[in-house]
C-alpha cells in the first residue's frame, strides 16, 4: 500500500497546479494536500488574479471555484478554454452545489471535471492523477 502512495507522489512531483478560490481555507487545504504530494501549487483569489498567474506559471491543471466575486468560475474556465495556448489545460470546477445544472453549465464552458466541496484528499488527488494519466496517454 505504501508503495502505491509513493508511486503516486512520484507521478505528481513537479506538477504545476493552480487553485482558484475566494475561500482562504479551500486554497490552503488544497495547497497543503497537493504540496505534500510534490506538486508546485499556485493560488489565486478570483478569476482576474488567476489569469495573470496562468500566463506566468502555465499550470498543468487548474481547479476553479464556481462562486467567486468579479469573475466567476464559469467565466474563468471559458476564458482559459478560449485561449489557444491554454485550451488543452484541464480545468476542474469546484462547487458546494452538486446540481445537474451546475455540472452541465461547467461542461458547456469547457471544464474537464467537477468536484463537490468540501472535497476529500482522495478526490483531489484522483482528479490530478486522472490528468497525469490522460496526458501520459496523449504523449505516447
Amino acid at each position: 500500500m505504501e508503495n502505491l502512495a509513493t508511486n503516486q507522489s512520484a507521478r505528481l512531483a513537479g506538477l504545476k497546479v493552480l487553485v482558484i478560490d475566494d475561500s482562504k481555507t479551500i486554497r490552503r487545504t488544497a495547497e497543503t494536500l497537493l504540496s505534500k504530494e510534490g506538486c508546485e501549487v499556485y493560488t489565486a483569489v478570483d478569476g482576474f488574479d488567476a489569469l495573470s498567474k496562468i500566463a506566468d506559471h502555465q499550470p498543468d491543471i487548474v481547479f476553479v471555484d464556481i462562486m467567486m466575486p468579479r469573475l466567476d468560475g464559469y467565466q474563468t474556465c471559458a476564458l482559459i478554454k478560449k485561449n489557444a495556448k491554454f485550451h488543452p489545460t484541464p480545468v476542474v470546477m469546484l462547487s458546494s452545489k452538486d446540481g445537474l445544472f451546475d455540472r452541465a453549465r461547467g461542461r458547456m464552458v469547457g471544464s474537464d471535471q467537477y468536484l463537490t466541496k468540501p472535497f476529500t484528499k482522495e478526490s483531489l488527488l484522483k482528479a490530478v492523477a486522472n490528468h497525469v494519466k490522460a496526458t501520459a496517454q496523449q504523449s505516447s
